[in-house]
Formats: structure tokens, sequence, C-alpha cells
């Protein structure tokens, strides 16, 4: 296998398990991070089997079961109780379900993970790639490298993914989200997603996402959709008539958020929604959000990074030749990440929306057709990130499957 000099554009879920996986194929790996602090951006999220299989090839399932979640149940009704979605993973596969994680927890695992943290350059954003001789230019206008490779996983909102002159779509999503922390205590579904809707204008989450290397109380993760429009009324209104609100809605939930008191404390979101039609341009690829952003509606831009990560260091290990390898790793991703961009776009105006005709047909016919033959498990593998393009299955590892079941 040849050895690469490796340029990394982001310091998220995607550059933290491409900076972990190329350095152990004994590349020399730099990351360049815009953040002076690198952190974690958001509360919590939903690790699918199709991510935790690629964290059990990288030896850290164990550590992620230990501080994450078991979610075994999807759930979601309407204030009345009316039930709109129920999925188990166990209708997918006895030893099957998702991991609720906080981002902090998964942050610094991967973090520990990679063996020269003394390549990550941080407080440096980059801003240009000489994507024919491998060279990146950051915002002081200082040019690094020359590099074999280098990588953009700089998130959804990529400054460099025009580079690669492949964009079909790139665009923000009117609906946003805000999110937070609590403390579990009590809280009954200590192995279920909740969710609450208001036909599509309104929709309130809650998921377990276990503890912290630094913090072992349990917390779930909070979340209210909102029009990313409306982040500055919604400040203007205050407080104590949104707590109202949510109240009227779902007092169980009302009761997690009673110590937040101030707007601070919760995180605003938002989204975008980008479709390459080719994925790297000379010595330029993308990985992660930056390669195929998409809403947050079925929950897969963690996991779709970690699948990012492993195909590109399988495809460099498979050809020696640069554009050969960049073409069978955009072959192999594509081919997975496409249904999940198509049922993106066409189920978010369904959950977050102001068309209450749609919503009323998910409130009537979301379950029933669960119920259709194939329904169940075309939604379960969509949902668990296991569907490949129409009618294929994503295999997991055999190994994975028997670990899950410890």
């Amino acid at each position: 296998m040849k050895k690469r000099t490796i340029a990394i554009v982001g310091y998220g879920t995607a550059g933290q398990a491409l900076s972990i996986l190329l350095s152990r194929d004994h590349h020399d790996v730099h990351v360049f991070e815009r953040a002076p602090k690198p952190g974690p951006v958001g509360a919590g999220f939903l690790l699918q089997p199709s991510g935790l299989d690629v964290l059990w090839q990288m030896d850290l399932l164990p550590e992620v079961l230990r501080h994450g979640a078991p979610v075994r149940r999807l759930y979601g009704e309407t204030p009345c109780g009316r039930a709109v979605m129920d999925m188990r993973y166990a209708a997918l596969h006895a030893h099957l379900h998702g991991i609720g994680m906080q981002r902090g927890a998964l942050f610094s695992l991967l973090a520990q993970a990679w063996e020269h943290p003394g390549n990550l350059q941080a407080d440096t954003a980059i801003v240009d790639v000489d994507t024919e001789n491998g060279r990146v230019r950051d915002a002081r206008g200082h040019w690094h490298g020359p590099y074999d490779l280098v990588i953009a996983a700089d998130g959804s909102a990529s400054s460099l993914r025009t580079l690669v002159q492949g964009t079909r779509l790139d665009r923000e999503y009117p609906w946003g989200a805000l999110w937070c922390l609590l403390p579990r205590g009590d809280w009954p579904h200590h192995d279920e997603l909740r969710q609450r809707y208001v036909a599509a204008r309104k929709m309130i989450g809650l998921l377990p996402v276990g503890t912290r290397p630094d913090d072992a109380q349990p917390r779930l993760s909070f979340f209210w959709s909102l029009p990313r429009a409306q982040f500055e009324q919604w400040e203007r209104d205050g407080m104590q008539r949104w707590l109202e609100e949510i109240a009227a809605l779902w007092p169980q939930a009302h009761l997690r958020l009673q110590d937040v008191r101030d707007g601070a404390q919760l995180a605003r979101a938002g989204y975008r929604d980008a479709v390459m039609t080719r994925w790297h341009r000379d010595r330029l690829v993308l990985a992660g959000d930056s390669a195929h952003a998409m809403s947050p509606q079925l929950g897969q831009g963690v996991n779709m990074a970690l699948m990012d990560a492993m195909a590109l260091r399988d495809a460099l290990r498979a050809h020696d030749a640069a554009n050969a390898a960049l073409q069978a790793y955009q072959a192999q991703r594509s081919a997975h990440v496409g249904i999940y961009q198509f049922w993106s776009r066409w189920l978010t105006p369904v959950f977050q929306s102001e068309r209450d005709l749609l919503a009323h047909a998910r409130d009537v016919l979301f379950q029933p057709m669960g119920r259709l033959p194939g329904g169940r498990g075309h939604m379960l593998r969509v949902l668990s990130g296991t569907q490949r393009g129409w009618w294929g299955t994503l295999g997991l590892s055999p190994g994975f499957v028997e670990a899950m079941s410890t």
C-alpha cells in the first residue's frame, strides 16, 4: 500500500475518524481545524447499526457501549396520544439496536484514539485548495503542503465543496432546531427515542444519550423544531411563554426542562441539502456532510461520516493510483447515500413544514404503510442506515452483530 501525505480540513466526526484510520495505515496525516479549541458541536445523536459497525471495526465499540444509551424503539405520537411511528430494531435483528450518545462523548473517544494529536493545527481556517498540486491556503494567506491528498471534511456549510465543480444542489433548509442536554432523572423511556408532533409545525424530541467520560450523569438530548426565520422571535417572546407551550403539548417533557431558564442554554442548529455529482477533483476529495449534507430527519449524519471514513481508507488500501481510489470511494458511498438524500428531502416537509394536509396524511398512513408486505423491513433498513439503493441491503460485519448481543 502506497503511503501518502494527507491533509484533512475539519475535525468533526468525519475528520476525526479519518485521522485515526489513515494514521493507523501509516499515512502522514495533518488536520486543520478553524476552531481555536476543537470540540463537539450539538447535544446528542443516534448511532445506527451502520455507524456502530464502523466503530466496531475501529475497536471503539466497547467504549461507545459503555457511555452510550441503548435505543431499541423509535416512537412518535400526536399530543392526543395517537401513534404516528412505532419502530423496533428487534424486527430487523434480535441483536441490533441504536445507541444514543452525547456529541462530547464521541468526540472525546475519537480524540483519544488518534495516535498523533500533535498533527492537529487548530485556529486555522482553510479557505482555498490548489487541487492540482495538493496545497491548502489558510485565512491568513499562508500556503501549506503540498500533500498527496486533501480531504475536505469541513461540514454541511463547506467552503471547499464548490472546488470539486460537481454541485447539483446546495441550499439551506428553512427549518432548524433548538437543542440542549438534560438530566435523565426518572424519565421512564430509557431505551426509546420519543417524539411528539403538532401537525408538521411543531416537533419535540427526547433521546437518551448516556454519559461522557468526564460526566457520569446519564442525560437526555432535547430538541424543538423551529423555522430558522423564527429564532429571533422565539428569543423575544421569552422563555416563560415557550415553556408554557411545551407544558400544554407534553407535560412529561416540560418536567425535564425545570432547570432551563435562559435561552442561552439551548443551542441553535440549521441544516443544508447538498447533492454532488462528483466528490473529488485532482487531489481534493469530500467526506462527511461536505459531500452529502442532508436534513437530520433520518438521523444519519454521524453514521454517514463514519462510513465515509472507512470507505475512503479501504479505497486507498486497494488502489495505488489516487484517481482510481477516489473513483472507487465515490462509487461505493454514492450507492448508499443516494437513497437517504432522496428520503430525507421528501420526508422533511412531512415533519417540518406548514403543510397541514401532508401532516394529516402522515398521521393516518404512516403506520399502516409499515404493515404492508416489505414495508416495515424497508422502513427499518432506512432508519437503521442499512438500506442500499431501492432494493438492496447493506451488509453488516458478522462479528459486529455478535458483539451487539453482549
